[in-house]
């Protein structure tokens, strides 16, 4: 099982209220493999589709989450400029099905 996860700053406090990567496509493909543990893992993810994190300065990051298909998740590799350093919110979404700072 393939779920793409999309990153996107739908909250953004910047002197002119835009975000420097907004033109760039953020996204990153796991494999969840396919245990029923993991399949049931990736359809309470689904179930959700979207998730929020705001880190109490005014900005706010949002991270969709979508099943893919092998073509569709080679296309967003390529096209992808990575995930930013927030990959830790992805692991925070597998792990508890919500996004959570790393302790």
């Amino acid at each position: 099982m393939l779920l793409c996860f999309e990153l996107s700053m739908p909250n953004v406090d910047s002197w002119n209220g835009k975000w420097t990567g907004e033109r760039n496509y953020y996204a990153k493909v796991i494999s969840l493999g396919h245990s029923k543990q993991n399949r049931e893992k990736a359809d309470q993810i689904l179930s959700k589709r979207y998730f929020r994190y705001n880190f109490s300065d005014g900005w706010g990051a949002g991270i969709n989450v979508k099943e893919v298909n092998a073509r569709e998740a080679a296309k967003i590799r390529r096209k992808s400029d990575g995930f930013c350093s927030y990959d830790w919110m992805i692991k925070s979404i597998i792990d508890i099905q919500r996004i959570e700072t790393p302790q």
